[in-house]
């Protein structure tokens, strides 16, 4: 499940072309899809927030909330933790942690402070039965009868990969490579929201207000149709 990079980069010169807007080369046109690929993503977060704190709907394919779940679960991994040192490291696609797991169970997260509160008292230190962890920068600290070092994983939201078209010279003309090109991770249907958000960088990367209004319009479009 992604999104054609192709497609979108067709698209996008599609709009500035019928418009005679300039040119967006194929390095500029990489650099503002994965900005608008993380502007989208990162929003999941902020929609998620907000849709909580309203009551959703019976309807089986229109509730918010099902729908951005939906699309946050294209990033969703378990992986197990490696130890390394003193710690257990941090996974490499990281964004969001979600559950760190300890036989079966979850780890319940707490700060350093509350950590050396805890481990004082006989009756609150962590144990088998209440394994803790604490967060630092460069991994976890996980802590059962004694400090864990094998045996734990997490779930998490990793980030989404790195787009990128890959041109190839051919006949005078630059043509996707589909041997080197990596598509977006997002959820087709954010491929019009995704031609939008590079139109709109476009607009302010060729200083053409008249290109950044168009995203504008084309998003409130989008918008208004998905209220309607």
């Amino acid at each position: 499940m992604s999104v054609s990079i192709d497609t979108v980069y067709q698209r996008v010169l599609a709009v500035l072309n019928k418009e005679q807007r300039g040119y967006v080369t194929p390095q500029e046109f990489n650099l503002f899809a994965n900005q608008a690929q993380m502007d989208i993503f990162e929003q999941y977060f902020y929609d998620i927030n907000q849709f909580s704190r309203i009551p959703g709907n019976d309807t089986e394919y229109s509730d918010m909330l099902n729908i951005l779940n939906e699309k946050i679960n294209i990033f969703a991994r378990t992986a197990a933790l490696t130890y390394d040192t003193d710690h257990f490291n941090k996974p490499n696609d990281l964004y969001r942690l979600g559950t760190i797991i300890y036989n079966s169970q979850e780890v319940e997260r707490v700060n350093k402070n509350e950590y050396l509160y805890l481990n004082s008292s006989p009756l609150t230190k962590p144990s088998d039965a209440f394994p803790i962890f604490v967060e630092n920068e460069l991994g976890y600290n996980v802590y059962a009868t004694s400090q864990l070092t094998t045996g734990v994983s997490c779930n998490y939201i990793k980030k989404p990969a790195t787009a990128e078209w890959a041109g190839v010279l051919t006949s005078g003309y630059e043509l996707n490579d589909n041997s080197a090109t990596v598509d977006f991770e997002l959820h087709p249907s954010e491929e019009t929201q995704l031609v939008v958000k590079i139109l709109e960088l476009a607009g302010i990367a060729l200083k053409d207000p008249s290109v950044y209004q168009m995203s504008n319009q084309m998003d409130a479009e989008k918008v208004q149709q998905e209220k309607a």
